[in-house]
This record gives C-alpha cells, sequence and structure tokens, in this order.
C-alpha cells in the first residue's frame, strides 16, 4: 500500500491507497496556522495508519522542497518546517516530497501524450509540466501566477486577475465556483486566457488542464475561451483530489527505479 499526504492551505488529506490506486481509508483535518499545531495534528492522525503495510510515503506540498527535507509553504509564515523526520519516526519507509501541483499534473496528465501544462486557479496560480508522464524538469522553475499582465486598467500579477480567490474577491462572494451568469463567465475566460498565450509561446505545450477550484466550473466558462490553434484545453478528471491521486503515481513510479 501507498500512503499520500496532501497539505493545503486550509485542510490536509491523508489517504491510504492499493496498489491498484484505489483509496481504501482517507482522513482530512484542517492546516492549523501554527507549525507546532500542525505537526501535532499530522502525527495524531497518521498514527491511525501505522497498522498498514506501506511502501512508501508521498508528501504533496503547497511550496518548495528543501534539500535538507525541510519545507518552506508559499501560503504560510514558516519557516523551513521539518516534516520529514516526524514522519521518519512513525513509519519506516521511503518518504518523497513533491510540490502539490507538480503532482497534480503527473496525475492528470499520465495518459496524455507529449508535454501538458497542468494550472492550479485556486488562492493564487501553481502550476506543473508533465512530459510522457513525467514531471519536468521545468516545473521547479514554473511559476505563472507572478507574471504581470493589464486587466480593468490595472497592471497585477495574472494570479491576483485569475486566482479563484481573486474573482471571489471581485465578485464579492466566498466561493468564485457559485458564480453561473454568462457575464461572470465571460469575464472569467477573458482573466484566464491573459496567461495562456505566453505559456504556450515558452513551454510548447499539447495540452493545458485547468485546473483547482476553477476547473470545477471549466463547462462553463471555456465556450468563452479564444480558440487556440495545436492546443487543446480541458478540465481535470479530479478537480478536488488531483495533488493526493498524484501522490500514488509518484509512489508508483519510484518504486519502479
Amino acid at each position: 500500500m501507498y500512503l499520500g499526504i496532501d497539505i493545503g492551505g486550509t485542510k490536509t488529506l491523508i489517504a491510504l491507497f492499493s496498489k491498484h490506486g484505489h483509496i481504501l481509508k482517507k482522513v482530512k483535518f484542517r492546516t492549523a496556522k501554527g507549525q507546532k499545531t500542525f505537526l501535532d495534528n499530522l502525527l495524531e492522525n497518521l498514527v491511525a495508519f501505522k497498522k498498514y503495510r506501506i511502501k512508501s510515503i508521498v508528501v504533496a506540498i503547497p511550496g518548495l522542497v528543501q534539500k535538507n527535507y525541510s519545507v518552506q509553504f508559499g501560503n504560510r509564515n514558516w519557516s523551513n518546517i521539518d516534516i520529514f523526520n516526524p514522519i521518519k519516526g512513525l513509519f519506516d519507509v521511503p518518504i518523497y516530497f513533491e510540490n502539490d501541483a507538480n503532482l497534480a499534473a503527473l496525475y492528470e496528465a499520465k495518459k496524455l501524450a507529449g508535454r501538458t501544462v497542468f494550472l492550479t486557479f485556486s488562492t493564487g496560480i501553481g502550476g506543473g509540466i508533465v512530459e510522457d508522464g513525467k514531471i519536468s524538469p521545468e516545473s521547479s522553475a514554473f511559476e505563472p501566477g507572478h507574471k504581470i499582465y493589464s486587466y480593468n486598467g490595472q497592471d497585477k500579477e495574472w494570479e491576483d486577475i485569475a486566482a479563484a480567490s481573486a474573482i471571489g474577491a471581485y465578485y464579492h462572494i466566498d466561493r468564485a465556483t457559485d458564480l453561473r451568469k454568462k457575464e461572470a463567465m465571460q469575464d472569467i475566460a477573458k482573466r484566464i486566457y491573459l496567461g495562456l498565450p505566453d505559456i504556450i509561446k515558452e513551454y510548447h505545450p499539447k495540452t493545458i488542464i485547468l485546473g483547482g477550484p476553477l476547473g470545477r466550473i471549466f463547462r462553463l466558462y471555456s465556450k468563452h475561451l479564444p480558440k487556440i490553434p495545436e492546443v487543446k484545453l480541458i478540465r481535470p478528471k479530479r478537480p478536488n483530489e488531483s495533488p493526493i491521486y498524484g501522490c500514488y503515481v509518484f509512489a508508483k513510479q519510484k518504486s519502479k527505479q
């Protein structure tokens, strides 16, 4: 069996996978703001999985993984929190860390040929690049949300224009995914399209997957996106769970090395 841990900005999900990729058990809990509280909660929930024969563990991180296995989170004021050693204290198995957007890309693009760019429109805009079923080295420097674009007369980072959180704030609602009116969908399409030509020009993908919370309403705004020759825009198979399933795919790939 394989264990996946997806540490999100608001929730952390732990899932136990069978060797065939089926979730056998999962636990979700709120991601605490404090480092110590978060680690205490993580270890408390991991104890329930000690009775299983786990082959390896993959942790999806919303930030950077350091060489010393410490983690710098992009959505927390945490400085190099050590997650590796506490988990290793419970499980004497290989433990891997990878960026959550990269893992989401790995899962969503696993059956796609050529180069695929996965974009997650959530609190910010993250992304991953997959080449023929493997995370591309270019993913480590892929930060599409920080490019500057002009929209509604203002110059802002793309994620401050098109992230789900930015769209929700603009429309004064908690969740951008609650929007349904045609005018709002046209606006969302324009915001998303801003960054796509630059990504296509630089990375030359065959497919772009528009994921994160906005992936759930893809069918509503996608009809308003301009047609892009030779590039296919698609929705994710699992908009809410791409990273955790990516943990399983990554674990399987590592087991074959």
